[in-house]
């Protein structure tokens, strides 16, 4: 086997397993007993959307899917920290 297809199949094994991590977050999401799992479960899913833009973009070889995770990622951490804010104060504008 060549290294080129060795890692095409690494990037397709790691697209399952993120993916398997996604399918558990979103049940997290849904299911979560508390507010804060699932403020975490989303924040997970936030991050494992990340990964799966990252492992996609390896195995395509394009750069429109890193600026997509970028965007996603600035997202992602406004919207944990304005739901944890919220949680916290019940207000989210001091």
């Amino acid at each position: 086997m060549t290294p080129e297809g060795l890692l095409a199949y690494a990037i397709v094994v790691a697209m399952h397993v993120v993916g398997l991590a996604m399918l558990l977050a979103l049940v997290r999401l849904l299911r979560g007993p508390t507010v804060t799992d699932r403020i975490l479960a989303l924040d997970t899913l936030y991050v494992a959307v990340i990964a799966e833009l990252m492992l996609l973009d390896m195995a395509l070889g394009s750069a429109i899917y890193f600026e997509a995770a970028l965007i996603i990622a600035m997202l992602g951490f406004v919207g944990t920290v304005v739901l944890s804010k919220y949680v916290m104060r019940r207000d989210i504008v001091e």
